[in-house]
């Protein structure tokens, strides 16, 4: 039986039944193929974790095409997904070789977020990667906003993001605990593509795979994904010496 809390028992699966008006539509949609051509590159048999899955449609995906990957949400539970908090993972160490979380970091308040990413890193094996989704604060049209009107504009209300930072604050939190191997930017919010994206999601899919294939900073966009991997144990006894 499927349980649901918090938005899902409001909204629905409401990712499942993706409405090509939402704003947000191009982006969750490109967002998903990154993370899809991740999956697909790696090894058999490797042991995934999707926390903060929500409906968990990555994972009943992946479980079809016989993936070894286990989902977890603080308000969806079904078949694939196990409830669970991810400040308190209730899963053995070294338990993964994978971990994403998409979009999930920035619905954590800000004493929360350090408090995941330590479990995070406690549940992956060694060298284990973190594959993390989130927005930035100072997408390049919230910048654009602070220099004429003094407010930035926030990727979400502060209820349902109350952990926004900015691209560098992010990289600087994960950065403490993962080694960065990469960014990449999606949607740079430029002020005219993001007013047609507005008034035409769908329309813009194309012109969105443009845009974050040629101009794609990660500072600019509105969403950042990040690979990180775990440091080996001789690593980070060395940078705790060197703080």
């Amino acid at each position: 039986m499927t349980e649901r809390t918090g938005e899902y028992a409001t909204r629905g699966d409401y990712h499942r039944h993706l409405d090509k008006r939402w704003a947000y539509y191009p982006l969750y949609v490109e967002k998903q193929r990154v993370v899809r051509r991740f999956l697909d590159a790696l090894p058999p048999g490797t042991r995934i974790l999707d926390v903060g899955c929500g409906e968990g449609l990555l994972v009943e995906e992946y479980r079809a095409r016989g993936a070894n990957i286990i989902g977890l949400d603080l308000h969806y539970e079904s078949a694939a997904v196990r409830r669970g908090d991810i400040t308190e993972l209730p899963f053995e160490a070294g338990s993964f070789d994978v971990v994403l979380a998409l979009d999930v970091i920035e619905h954590l308040n800000f004493q929360d977020q350090p408090r995941a990413i330590i479990e995070i890193e406690r549940v992956l094996a060694p060298r284990g990667q973190f594959l993390v989704t989130v927005p930035n604060l100072a997408h390049f049209s919230s910048r654009l906003a602070f220099l004429f009107t003094g407010r930035l504009l926030r990727t979400s209300s502060i209820d349902r993001h109350p952990g926004d930072r900015p691209y560098a604050e992010y990289r600087q939190l994960f950065g403490k605990h993962f080694d960065l191997e990469r960014v990449r930017g999606l949607f740079p919010t430029f002020p005219i593509s993001s007013l047609l994206t507005l008034a035409a999601p769908a329309g813009m899919l194309w012109w969105h795979r443009i845009l974050n294939r040629v101009a794609a900073w990660p500072s600019w966009c509105f969403l950042n994904v990040f690979w990180c991997r775990k440091r080996d144990v001789a690593n980070k006894e060395h940078l705790s010496e060197r703080d």
